[in-house]
């Protein structure tokens, strides 16, 4: 094994860099034609690397999560003394955090906001198609915080508050569970608060058609009754072509109605173009039924995605939007 490396350069022909690489593997391994074996273990680590994207993209939403529960308890550690004379020492922190989340939408998906003059200055409640992940109201949040300092609780599913290190987060941005009598009492002091209906089934198994899956809910809207606040119907355009699910699968489809856990795989993450349009509020009436209600809020989702959503959803198009300018239609 003497001269390897002076093989390398010696000489009028001498090595490339990565024959040389080669020579000497050869030489330490003692394995012949090891250059045809990295050849070939290149070609498969190029033919999966789309594959491995895919599926690694959604980490970066982890991440960011668990980078703002970092940053809050930095801020916590720093702002201990303040808590005990002011009334919400949380202020900062949602600032802080909305700057975070719409810097991030702007910047990956060059997220828009339309139809915020929809929104009655006082309690509302947000209704929203649910996309497999819910970034898009994330932004939505972050974005009428900057823009109109007004902050919008949601309800989340249960698994949530299950998430290790997450109360923090839930806390300061007030990420409410339910039930149902502690969504009226957010509206009656005077808050938004936003709820998807189909929930988790619906961000797991609806698809790029955008099948609304509600089912038979209308808890929502007895919600809506009960605090007397207008419906603010919402939806995101292309939410679905920046996260997809396997939900297709049967035997997952199976596995969620059994154990009601979220073990469906998300992949994408793709920097598509990403348009939240908030439709005319359908106001309190006290004799709509909450049946009315909730068929009455559904027909405006549904107006809300055959108005801005092309059917069925398509990723390369939905990522080529990012170039189009397109006319205001809300």
């Amino acid at each position: 094994m003497t001269g390897g490396n002076e093989s390398c350069t010696a000489g009028p022909t001498s090595m490339s860099y990565l024959s040389c690489l080669t020579y000497i593997l050869e030489e330490w391994t003692g394995v012949e034609h090891i250059g045809d074996y990295l050849s070939y273990a290149f070609y498969i680590l190029w033919l999966l690397f789309p594959l491995v994207v895919v599926f690694v993209l959604p980490g970066v939403i982890v991440i960011l999560f668990y980078v703002s529960i970092l940053l809050l308890h930095i801020y916590k550690r720093k702002n201990e003394l303040k808590e005990a004379y002011s009334h919400d020492v949380w202020v900062g922190a949602r600032e802080m955090l909305a700057t975070l989340w719409d810097g991030h939408g702007r910047i990956w998906h060059g997220y828009e906001l339309h139809g915020v003059e929809n929104i009655p200055p006082g309690p509302g409640l947000v209704v929203f198609y649910h996309g497999a992940t819910p970034v898009d109201y994330i932004y939505f949040s972050a974005r009428l915080h900057i823009m109109k300092k007004r902050r919008c609780s949601v309800v989340a599913d249960h698994f949530v508050f299950r998430l290790p290190g997450f109360k923090i987060l839930l806390d300061v941005l007030g990420i409410i569970h339910g039930p149902k009598e502690a969504c009226v009492r957010t509206l009656k002091k005077g808050h938004l608060l936003a709820i998807a209906p189909g929930g988790v089934r619906e961000a797991l198994f609806s698809d790029e058609m955008y099948t609304i899956l509600w089912s038979n809910r209308k808890g929502f809207a007895q919600v809506a009754i009960d605090a007397k606040v207008p419906i603010i119907p919402m939806f995101t355009q292309n939410v679905r072509e920046g996260f997809r699910t396997l939900g297709g699968i049967k035997i997952l489809r199976s596995l969620y109605e059994r154990i009601r856990l979220p073990v469906v795989p998300l992949y994408g993450g793709f920097p598509v173009k990403l348009r939240t349009f908030i439709g005319e509020p359908i106001p309190y009436e006290p004799n709509m039924t909450a049946e009315e209600l909730a068929e009455k809020t559904k027909a405006a989702i549904q107006v809300l995605i055959e108005k801005h959503q092309k059917i069925p959803g398509n990723i390369f198009r939905a990522l080529m939007e990012r170039f189009q300018t397109q006319k205001k239609e809300d």
